[in-house]
């Protein structure tokens, strides 16, 4: 799933290391995560695409901007 945080509960998905389309690598990794724990997408560009499949499978996220290049989206469970 990528690399663990210091929070036990926080996990990170890397999407800048898959090739192609991480899309279903991200769907699998959020399906595995228990429901107290919580996903960091990082990615290259704001992944807006993904938000709508987001909310559709009871997910909340919380986007942010820390690089020119670099995004982090957290997503939790409602």
């Amino acid at each position: 799933m990528g690399a663990d945080t210091d929070d036990d509960r926080i996990h990170e998905f890397d999407c800048r290391e898959t090739t192609g389309n991480p899309f279903d690598e991200i769907l699998t990794a959020l399906n595995v995560l228990p429901d107290d724990e919580m996903l960091v997408l990082i990615a290259d560009h704001e992944p807006e695409p993904l938000y709508p499949v987001l909310e559709e499978h009871g997910y909340t996220y919380e986007t942010s901007q820390a690089t020119d290049d670099e995004w982090r989206v957290t997503v939790t469970e409602r």
